[in-house]
């Protein structure tokens, strides 16, 4: 989640040459990468194949400990309405999302200052009280939990991590083969940063929007909701959002523009659920 803030195989930046080069780099690299390795795995929903070589229980430890060191310096505020809300949200949305076996645990951060939330590894979550006048609503705050707790069922930060352990071996490579590599291994750094990793960030964003939109919606929330949010964001943000090819964060436009492509499928969703209540 991000203030200023498709499914994976569908790549949104093939308008320009750099933004479509990105798209396939990223798809060799990670090809490349699963068919050395075998450390391939499918991302529920989308279906789409991720290089990823830690195991659930190596994002539960990570996220364990990233946890711990991140809330013990926060002022917490886990009592009344708002941390009934957020507790309830959370209980629904796990229930219907594709648990690989995680612990969860939410925190509400006192600080109005933040309009965030996030999800480490293994389901360790953290909302700040500074979203909850964007999201307004408990459908409103359905959508960014349904977007963190995303994250982290697709496993973001550790095939992230995964994929910049390979990227760095294969530089290494490169540097070791060519011979003018190392004397331009600063500028090939920027540009993947700028031409790989930040599209790859927009990517797993715009998948973690696809895959929350569809919790939500299982979990009996409204996912129109989700637009009227992200409309919310961007004036709330009031134009400071940088360019989205700088980013590693898509335009809310971008956002907006994909769940209202994806909102029949979630509408099914939300009328099969509400037939079960």
């Amino acid at each position: 989640m991000h203030q200023q803030s498709t499914d994976h195989g569908n790549l949104v930046y093939t308008s320009d040459a750099p933004a479509l080069w990105s798209g396939r780099a990223i798809f060799a690299l990670a090809f490349a990468l699963c068919s050395t390795s075998g450390a391939c795995q499918t991302v529920s929903i989308t279906g789409r194949q991720q290089f990823n070589l830690f195991s659930v229980n190596q994002d539960k430890d990570l996220g364990s400990q990233a946890y711990a060191e991140v809330i013990k310096s926060e002022k917490l505020a886990d009592h009344g309405p708002a941390f009934d809300m957020v507790q309830r949200v959370v209980a629904r949305l796990a229930m219907v999302a594709d648990d690989p076996g995680f612990e969860w645990e939410v925190h509400v951060i006192d600080d109005p200052k933040t309009a965030n939330a996030w999800c480490m590894p293994g389901g360790k979550i953290a909302v700040y009280t500074g979203i909850l006048p964007v999201t307004q609503t408990e459908t409103g705050l359905a959508v960014v939990l349904g977007h963190e707790i995303a994250h982290a069922v697709a496993r973001h930060g550790t095939e992230r991590m995964s994929t910049q352990q390979g990227a760095d071996v294969l530089l290494g490579v490169a540097s070791t083969q060519w011979k003018e590599a190392a004397q331009y291994q600063q500028v090939i750094g920027t540009a993947v940063n700028v031409f790989v990793f930040m599209p790859w960030g927009r990517d797993h964003e715009l998948e973690a929007d696809h895959i929350g939109l569809l919790y939500m919606a299982k979990a009996g929330y409204d996912p129109r909701e989700s637009i009227e949010f992200w409309k919310r964001m961007s004036a709330n943000s009031g134009g400071g959002a940088p360019m989205e090819f700088l980013s590693t964060h898509p335009s809310d436009d971008t956002r907006i523009a994909q769940l209202q492509k994806l909102m029949p499928e979630a509408l099914a969703a939300y009328e099969a659920s509400r037939g079960k209540q």
